[in-house]
């Protein structure tokens, strides 16, 4: 017999499943399963969209495009990026498109991380940052965020974690879970720290479109001395509700997003050319489609968060993304527990706070990427479980 674990990728194998996944895949063997984990947008893809690249199938365009991406999508990016953002790129040499954002993420990590490298990550956060540091070698340095601090990043417990082998920060804002923001005098503190530094900055802002209450997104490339230091990951996946697409970008300095391209061309070869094709009728023609969705999930934020605090679960005010992050505290059962017995008692699928790092404990991620009826009979599942617990 083989000894496969002799064989395969030791930093690999340490590294547990997603903590998303375990949660979906206990979804799928039941019916009926009211769930509120998929951070999905339920809306269809701009039909506009839809039609622009089933019109590139019909003339054929079926070739693989540059490395980088069609150039006339990698301009629409920079102008896109330049007018909502207004930080100006490159197109020749300072964007890549990638499969989605989170292959943006792997190339940044992969091309800067060396093993021993310090990677400091602020938690709670999106599942992927962590693995894809210790594949590498490098060493995830979790930046714990608090509810008391909105789940900001704060340039005291920044300071803090900065050795001399720290090699770059996640910055991920708007948050996945926790829906938090950063607002641009927030973001210069964190610059001032970081400027006395060598550190690079992987600011992931792919819900930078979904901010709310009057809140506008701000990147921390825009601010003085940091764009030459800040690779931005970004796409088209919830801005446009086009998820299957696979599609995102990374935008940033010349040397960095050559190496990242070169990863690109061995590991994919370019994007999917139909992808890039409707891409381009986003960026040109979307704004007015993300801004009636960006609409219905402000209204679904304000409905979900009230339901929660209303049932006793105090609830965080989301200023970004698509989800809440109510506290499970008060039920005495840890994130699991609870995600466990809501699933198999009342069919109704959450995904513990403890999926996007330990500092998630006592917490739940919640989406309300779902049509207000389905969250309603969620919230009711809810309410009836916390009676009879």
């Amino acid at each position: 017999m083989i000894d496969y674990s002799k064989l395969l990728n030791k930093n690999l194998q340490q590294i547990k499943p997603s903590g998303i996944r375990k949660f979906f895949d206990l979804a799928e063997q039941m019916e009926n399963v009211i769930s509120l984990g998929v951070g999905e947008p339920d809306f269809l893809t701009p039909w506009h969209v839809r039609q622009t690249a089933i019109e590139s199938l019909a003339k054929g365009r079926t070739r693989y495009t540059a490395n980088a991406g069609l150039e006339a999508l990698r301009k629409e990016i920079c102008k896109f990026f330049n007018k909502n953002y207004a930080v100006s790129y490159d197109y020749k040499s300072e964007v890549v498109v990638t499969v989605g954002g989170s292959e943006g993420i792997d190339l940044f990590i992969r091309s800067v991380v060396e093993a021993g490298d310090e990677i400091i990550v602020p938690e709670p956060s999106f599942v992927c940052y962590n693995p894809i540091i210790s594949i590498c070698g490098g060493v995830p340095v979790p930046l714990v965020t608090k509810v008391e601090d909105k789940f900001k990043v704060t340039p005291e417990e920044l300071r803090k974690l900065i050795t001399p082998k720290t090699k770059a920060i996640i910055l991920p804002y708007p948050n996945n879970p926790t829906g938090a923001i950063m607002e641009k005098e927030e973001l210069e503190k964190i610059a001032d720290v970081i400027r006395e530094t060598d550190i690079l900055v992987c600011s992931d802002e792919l819900y930078a479109s979904l901010t709310y209450e009057g809140k506008r997104h701000t990147s921390i490339a825009s601010l003085d001395g940091m764009k030459e230091r800040t690779v931005v990951i970004n796409g088209f996946s919830k801005t446009f509700s086009m998820t299957g697409w696979r599609l995102g970008y990374a935008l940033g300095p010349a040397p960095i997003i050559k190496q990242m391209t070169k990863l690109h061309q061995f590991a994919i070869m370019s994007a999917p050319t139909t992808s890039q094709y409707g891409a381009i009728a986003a960026l040109k023609y979307g704004e007015e489609d993300t801004e009636k969705m960006k609409s219905e999930y402000d209204y679904r934020r304000r409905f979900i968060v009230n339901g929660f605090n209303k049932l006793g679960l105090d609830c965080f005010n989301p200023e970004g993304a698509f989800y809440c992050f109510p506290s499970i505290k008060s039920t005495g059962l840890s994130s699991d527990e609870f995600c466990e017995k809501l699933l198999k008692e009342k069919n109704v699928a959450v995904v513990p706070g403890t999926a996007f790092g330990e500092s998630g404990e006592g917490y739940i991620r919640v989406s309300y990427c779902y049509s207000i009826e389905h969250i309603k009979k969620a919230l009711k599942a809810i309410e009836e479980f916390l009676g009879e617990l």
